[in-house]
């Protein structure tokens, strides 16, 4: 799996318009992950982010510690 960084803001913080993430296999573009203060939203092949499926960090952080 190879994940490159799309965007990329010099302060650490994660802003309001997010990070974004695009995420690949060895051959194609899976995706693009962006992560914002208040949630991450999951764009599958080339979506743009308003079709993106969201999820609240509560949710997120719920569903991890189910694992």
């Amino acid at each position: 799996m190879n994940v490159w960084i799309k965007k990329f803001e010099v302060l650490m913080e994660v802003k309001n318009k997010g990070m974004e993430l695009e995420i690949r296999d060895t051959k194609n573009q899976l995706g693009d992950l962006i992560i914002t203060k208040s949630q991450l939203i999951w764009c599958k092949g080339k979506i743009g982010r308003d079709q993106g499926k969201k999820v609240t960090w509560d949710k997120f952080i719920a569903y991890m510690e189910k694992l």
